[in-house]
């Protein structure tokens, strides 16, 4: 078995296409041995700033060989048939066979295909790989008609011992590749992966991505806790960096004290984005005046100029974030509403201003659902909570929005709870951000989150397939969780005629946007481990539309369904339904009716017929009481007389009154469970 070394050196190509592209390359070529037969153990793709790398282990010297029975013109077929087969194959009459099949007699031949060399094999799979890579963006360079995402300067393809020959433009595979850019910029010759990685780190690269992320975390917070400090820990700025250097070498650089009172927001993310700093915490929790960067070099000098020319950078970049903070509030956030007007939400839903204003009225209406909120205070957030988007910081830092619009408000005299909602109110972003629970809060969130729904609901721009442009999936699920997060008793129907309101859209739109919120809910449950046939089993009832009773409902009937009880009932309902569509498709009727009590023959019928009238009594009670366990203990009681009436009634009686009368009792069964869900609706 042999090993396959693959390495494409460039110039430095973009974090954010590294990963994709070292698995797409991994696929490419995987994808390719498959198809021609080569097995291996193993493939790992690697990538640096400067190099994709790809090793595949266990590959064979050859394709196996292959037996491939083909089938020929009948015998009795014409002269020219004959010579047309055997031309495709290469072959002659005396090579093949007659067989009988239960078609006719007809020609067969079996053709050996030796394996051709994998070398020769693998030059055709690297090269189809090369050129099919899709990079999001590529480039010419020089007078090259190819394409790559960076200048390419040599390409490593090893079998083994051997070079295999690919080309790609004017660049010819070799075993030659090169160290770090400033510190071993010299040509060396590999001869094999685990000689490629020592010799990579000799000349101060490090291949691995993880290794190096892992590095520079590592580092940092040495640095910082050196300092009695924490690191400001963010993942995804981590694998960012990693793809930027070949060698990390960790700094810690001093912010200067001038710009500690911008907002820590505003540093943090200017110093991530912008810089690809990590800021570091305090004892307190607070942003300190200290930052850790990554350089891609070591410094003669121990790194001291290397962090005194990005704590230099560092400063004309903060210096703008001061600048922009301290002219914002040089006007309060009130007096930039109208600028709103100049903003289009969309060129069918009018103006950011407008939309303000709807959200602010639908806000004030939503306070009667939310406990300890104040309309005028909600109205008040409403107002304000899109004005900081024409302020100066969020013009340049447009992720801050929100954010900087609490400042403002508390900077202009405003109350906490209206800052806060100002702040929350895009909240909750996604599955992982935290909801607001703050009465005032909720009531803006939940606000603009409707408003956008029903406004794309109202031209008809809703979410198909996997399109979502406008992230109506993402607000309803919003809407979701603040409801159900803060156990909110909201009747979404009439909620939703509220927001569409605002459109002047018909009534009708509110059902669609159930349906869709119904899909959102069992996406969302499903994710926490909640059967979506359960859910579909309440819903299925019609006219719930209270998320939180709807799930009281659907967590009782769970776990009504976990006991022998309700897996018998559940069984049983089946059967009764199954048999009465059966029985009312045969008769054209339905058997919905009341049972009649003289018609009640044997033991198991009458006792059946009381215990239902007595639990359909109980259950109705109970569920107006929303007592939904109790309403569960209620049908449990059903499990004995329906067991025993399936054992010893026959439900298809000679008697046509007597047949009628069993199947409306098995309508009764199934009445009775209608109370709580949809049996039919639950799997199992």
């Amino acid at each position: 078995m042999t090993e396959l070394l693959l390495e494409l050196f460039s110039e430095e190509i973009p974090a954010r296409m590294q990963l994709t592209a070292a698995n797409d390359l991994k696929r490419l070529v995987t994808d390719g041995l498959k198809q021609a037969g080569l097995e291996f153990s193993k493939a790992e793709a690697f990538v640096t700033p400067r190099r994709l790398a790809l090793v595949v282990d266990g590959l064979p010297d050859a394709q196996p060989d292959v037996s491939e029975e083909r089938r020929g013109p009948k015998v009795d077929a014409p002269e020219k048939a004959m010579q047309g087969f055997l031309g495709s194959i290469g072959m002659t009459l005396d090579q093949c066979e007659q067989r009988e099949t239960p078609k006719g007699t007809f020609w067969f031949v079996n053709i050996e295909k030796k394996g051709r060399p994998a070398s020769e094999v693998l030059q055709e799979i690297v090269a189809d790989a090369i050129n099919k890579l899709p990079w999001p963006k590529s480039m010419r360079w020089g007078a090259h008609p190819l394409k790559w995402v960076r200048p390419l300067h040599s390409i490593i393809c090893l079998f083994g011992d051997d070079v295999i020959d690919v080309t790609y433009g004017p660049v010819k595979s070799g075993k030659t590749t090169r160290g770090h850019r400033f510190m071993a910029p010299d040509a060396f010759e590999v001869s094999g992966f685990s000689d490629y990685v020592a010799k990579l780190k000799d000349a101060k690269v490090i291949l691995d991505t993880a290794e190096r992320r892992h590095l520079i975390l590592e580092e940092a917070h040495k640095l910082a806790a050196s300092e009695g400090l924490t690191l400001k820990e963010d993942g995804k700025l981590a694998t960012e960096v990693a793809g930027l250097v070949e060698w990390p070498v960790v700094l810690m650089g001093t912010i200067d004290d001038d710009f500690m009172d911008v907002p820590h927001e505003v540093l943090t993310l200017s110093m991530a984005t912008h810089q690809k700093y990590f800021s570091t915490l305090d004892k307190d929790g607070k942003l300190a005046n200290r930052f850790v960067v990554v350089a891609n070099r070591e410094g003669s000098d121990g790194g001291k100029a290397i962090t005194a020319g990005n704590e230099r950078v560092l400063r004309a970049r903060l210096s703008d974030c001061k600048f922009f903070w301290d002219q914002d509030r040089k006007v309060t956030l009130e007096s930039r509403v109208p600028a709103l007007e100049d903003i289009v939400f969309h060129a069918k839903l009018g103006t950011v201003a407008e939309k303000v204003d709807r959200v602010a009225d639908l806000a004030a209406n939503l306070c009667q659902y939310i406990p300890d909120s104040n309309p005028d205070a909600a109205k008040r957030a409403a107002k304000l909570a899109k004005a900081d988007l024409v302020s100066d910081m969020v013009y340049e830092l447009p992720e801050v929005q929100g954010i900087m619009g609490r400042y403002y408000a508390l900077h202009d005299g405003e109350s906490l709870d209206v800052a806060e909602a100002v702040a929350e109110h895009y909240s909750p972003v996604g599955p992982g951000d935290d909801c607001p629970t703050a009465p005032i809060s909720v009531a803006v969130a939940m606000a603009d989150k409707l408003d956008t729904l029903a406004g794309f609901w109202s031209i008809d721009e809703k979410p198909t397939g996997s399109k979502d442009p406008f992230a109506l999936r993402r607000a309803a699920l919003g809407v979701i969780r603040l409801v159900l997060e803060n156990k909110l008793r909201l009747p979404l129907l009439e909620v939703f005629g509220l927001a569409l309101k605002g459109y002047n859209a018909q009534g009708d739109e509110a059902a669609s946007l159930l349906n869709f919120f119904a899909d959102r809910l069992m996406v969302h449950l499903k994710e926490q481990g909640v059967r979506h046939d359960l859910i579909t089993a309440v819903f299925a009832l019609g006219g719930e539309d209270d998320l939180v009773r709807l799930l009281a409902r659907v967590d009782a009937l769970a776990a009504f369904l976990e006991t022998e009880d309700g897996s018998n009932l559940l069984a049983a309902s089946k059967r009764a339904g199954n048999i009465l569509k059966i029985e009312e498709k045969k008769d054209k009727t339905s058997y919905d009716g009341a049972v009649d009590a003289g018609l009640l023959a044997q033991d198991e019928e009458k006792a059946l017929a009381t215990r239902l009238n007595d639990v359909i009594g109980k259950t109705g009670e109970s569920v107006g009481n929303e007592d939904f366990a109790a309403a569960m203990g209620h049908m449990a009681a059903l499990r004995a007389p329906v067991d025993a009436f399936f054992d010893k009634v026959t439900v298809n009686a000679d008697e046509a009154e007597v047949r009628a009368n069993r199947l409306k009792m098995l309508s009764s069964i199934r009445s009775a469970l209608g109370e709580v869900a949809d049996f039919s609706k639950i799997e199992g």
